[in-house]
């Protein structure tokens, strides 16, 4: 009975979300706040060690901080922000919703760095991009619902919104293809806004991917994702995370301090005020991720399909739907932080249920999350150039492009090799 109630509660704020996404005005403001050159975006690319070969350097980029509304979960109208990206002077260029990873700090800096890069990366290239802070970060009203579908695919397309209002105030032309993309949180939230958008013919209408890329997301939470709740893990600060997010949400439990034991119960959700990072979270939870949890509370989640935590996840894992638009799903077989086992099992779950224009892209056997993001990048952007020149499906990219990026990361294996090394050698020096 109460996952009944549960069920239709979820569909009734479901449905109060979109009404109230048609009844609020969506820019509110937006600034002018960097612009780079070619020769800045030159230094940064011979610094980071990118050739312009596979990516290239063709235009200056201009890059407006956006203000504009978009949804709580209770569907009340609430300030969110991002940016913008755009190359200067570039004629009918394609749009990129870009989404990116895990954040817990509220702050969100400007900087030619980080996935701000990767922004930079295609915006340079003629691609205008758009990122979303989602909501609760940045500069936007509450705080963030981490892995929450709704909240993050109507921030996206309030964003989208935004950057159209201000395409025409300054006479900013683009073409007809809508891109979308993110690496980690990032891979989740593009297919939270496909799904979402797709499963809405007027939304569909208004949005028409033309092909995305979703990178080395967490789409099972129930499965594969959940798995990592049970053994030692990089970041065990992921599960509070939801936890918190989704007792926002869902009201899951009377008072959700009383669900950690000593000392956690009153350390570890004390760090989510936005003011903390998440290696802070991490340090302060165990190894194990579910030794924080009261042992009564593991025990239901376990034997309870209808658990009211496990309901949530499962309503908000990306991994069982048809997408109607290209997609390809990249992960690498090293990842640490999000098992790639969540892109094989959407593709193959997504592949059963008849999704036709579908790929699954091995990037690497052995890089970590971390270094996979910049090479999954790379891949996605040759994926999407394939449309923009003709491409119905899309294509992995040009021979030269992929030859040059199985050089590339043969080298930066052998550099890894070598520090590893020379670290072992200076340990041995210091015994």
């Amino acid at each position: 009975m109460k996952s009944i109630l549960f069920t239709i509660a979820a569909f009734s704020i479901l449905q109060s979300f979109v009404i109230a996404q048609t009844e609020i005005p969506r820019l509110i403001s937006y600034e002018l706040v960097k612009s780079y050159s070619k020769a800045d975006l030159i230094k940064k690319w011979k610094e980071a060690g990118i050739p312009q070969s596979i990516a290239p350097i063709r235009y200056e980029v201009d890059v407006y901080e956006v203000i504009y509304n978009t949804c709580w979960h209770d569907s009340s109208c609430i300030k969110a922000s991002g940016l913008y990206f755009v190359p200067r002077n570039a004629k009918e260029a394609p749009l990129l919703v870009y989404h990116h990873g895990t954040q817990i700090e509220k702050l969100r800096r400007i900087e030619l760095g980080g996935e701000q890069a990767i922004c930079m990366g295609f915006a340079t290239d003629g691609y205008a991009v758009a990122y979303t802070d989602y909501v609760g970060l940045g500069k936007g009203d509450k705080f963030h619902l981490y892995h929450h579908v709704n909240t993050e695919a109507y921030a996206s397309m309030d964003m989208v919104r935004a950057a159209r209002i201000i395409n025409k105030e300054k006479n900013i032309v683009l073409g007809k293809q809508l891109f979308a993309s993110g690496y980690s949180q990032g891979g989740h939230a593009t297919m939270a806004f496909q799904k979402v958008v797709e499963a809405d013919p007027e939304l569909h209408k208004e949005f028409p991917i033309t092909a995305s890329v979703p990178m080395s997301g967490a789409y099972d939470l129930t499965g594969v994702q959940e798995s990592n709740m049970f053994t030692t893990y990089s970041h065990p600060g992921y599960l509070p995370y939801l936890m918190v997010s989704y007792q926002e949400v869902y009201k899951l439990y009377d008072n959700l301090k009383t669900t950690f034991i000593a000392p956690y119960d009153s350390t570890v959700l004390s760090l989510f005020n936005g003011e903390h990072s998440m290696g802070e979270v991490n340090r302060a939870m165990p190894k194990i991720p579910k030794d924080a949890i009261k042992t009564e509370i593991i025990e239901a989640y376990l034997k309870n399909e209808d658990y009211p935590f496990k309901v949530a996840l499962k309503e908000n894992s990306t991994h069982a739907w048809v997408p109607k638009s290209p997609m390809m799903l990249c992960y690498c077989e090293g990842d640490e932080q999000v098992n790639y086992k969540n892109s094989v099992v959407a593709y193959k779950s997504m592949k059963k249920l008849g999704a036709k224009h579908l790929r699954l892209n091995r990037i690497d056997k052995n890089m970590s999350h971390g270094t996979c993001a910049l090479y999954t990048t790379l891949y996605a952007k040759m994926y999407f150039d394939s449309f923009l020149k003709g491409s119905k499906y899309g294509r992995k990219g040009p021979l030269f492009k992929r030859t040059l990026l199985a050089i590339g990361k043969s080298q930066m294996k052998k550099q890894v090799r070598k520090k590893k090394k020379q670290k072992q050698k200076q340990k041995q020096k210091n015994r």
